[in-house]
């Protein structure tokens, strides 16, 4: 039921970064937020009007033509056997394709349902488009008081939490609002690489290619298979399909060693090892909710564990008794 609260939480979080830029410049807080806020209906009705439906139709095509694809990919795969016989049987190579093809449909199912349920509900979309964008207005324009609401609830003296509140406000603030524009610059420069490779389901993949990047290393690795067998499916075995896995490796590489450092350049780096198991802990716990989130909560975890030994109290110094007990 609270869900459209939250989501408006998170999207003035995000938006408090411009508006904060606007006001160092000289804009009144509310000037600053009503034009964050135009430009962010704007954004929201181009997303709405153009790429969402441009979206359902290409994902409803792609399952549609699942079985069609099944066939090509399965006569695709019919010179193994003759080449390495004592490698790969016909059998097996229909047992892969059947199973294969089984899951593309199971998957691609799932992700209409969980994508698409929405719609159908009116009054839920209507709670979400309309809903949503008030809340998020008045979270930014009364932001002062909001906050002054909850520290109400807080304990007076409250040094240590005060600490760790501001590490995690400065670092998860700065991995949402990097991760959001790292999202928008590698899905846009996906869009024109499948585009000019003239691929099939150019803003579907283009769309998952920038939302993998919430899952850092995983994303990446999981979204080669789709993207590599929407290029088989057009070029088969040939040069052109090299061409395009190596692009994206290149524009994969490029992300995470020229864009993610100079994003992400205040923000405290987690080591790899810290990362994965952050991803399968909370994903464990919470599912996708938790693998997107996954950094934020390390993240908070590293605050508090950094910040704790600091906030303990010193041990009070008896002061010296000027009588001696003998």
């Amino acid at each position: 039921m609270l869900m459209p609260v939250f989501a408006a939480w998170i999207i003035a979080y995000l938006l408090e970064g411009p508006v904060k830029r606007l006001q160092h410049i000289g804009l009144p807080r509310l000037a600053a937020v009503m034009l964050v806020f135009i430009v962010f209906s704007a954004v929201l009705t181009v997303v709405c009007l153009v790429v969402i439906p441009r979206l359902s139709f290409q994902l409803t095509d792609f399952v549609e033509r699942i079985p069609e694809n099944m066939i090509r990919i399965r006569n695709a795969l019919t010179f193994l056997p003759e080449r390495y016989p004592d490698w790969i049987t016909h059998e097996q190579v229909a047992q892969l394709t059947s199973e294969l093809s089984r899951q593309l449909n199971a998957s691609a199912q799932q992700l209409l349902l969980h994508t698409f349920s929405g719609i159908v509900n009116v009054i839920g979309a209507l709670v979400y488009i309309f809903l949503v964008p008030v809340l998020v207005f008045f979270i930014m324009k009364d932001k002062d008081q909001l906050s002054q609401w909850v520290l109400r609830f807080l304990p007076t003296d409250r040094t240590l939490v005060d600490r760790i509140g501001r590490e995690i406000d400065v670092q998860m603030s700065n991995y949402i609002r990097g991760k959001t524009i790292e999202m928008l610059i590698v899905g846009v420069v996906a869009y024109i690489l499948f585009h000019f490779f003239g691929l099939r389901y150019t803003i579907l993949l283009s769309t998952l290619v920038g939302l993998s990047v919430f899952v850092p290393v995983v994303g990446a690795i999981v979204m080669t298979v789709p993207v590599v067998l929407v290029g088989f499916l057009k070029f088969g075995f040939s040069q052109q399909l090299l061409w395009l896995t190596f692009a994206y490796i290149v524009l994969q590489q490029l992300d995470g060693n020229v864009l993610v450092p100079i994003l992400f350049a205040e923000v405290n780096k987690l080591h790899p090892v810290a990362i994965i198991s952050a991803v399968l802990v909370f994903g464990g716990i919470w599912g996708i909710w938790g693998v997107v989130f996954a950094i934020p909560l390390a993240t908070l975890v590293q605050a508090i564990i950094q910040a704790w030994p600091e906030g303990l109290s010193k041990p009070e110094v008896q002061p010296e008794s000027s009588t001696d007990i003998h």
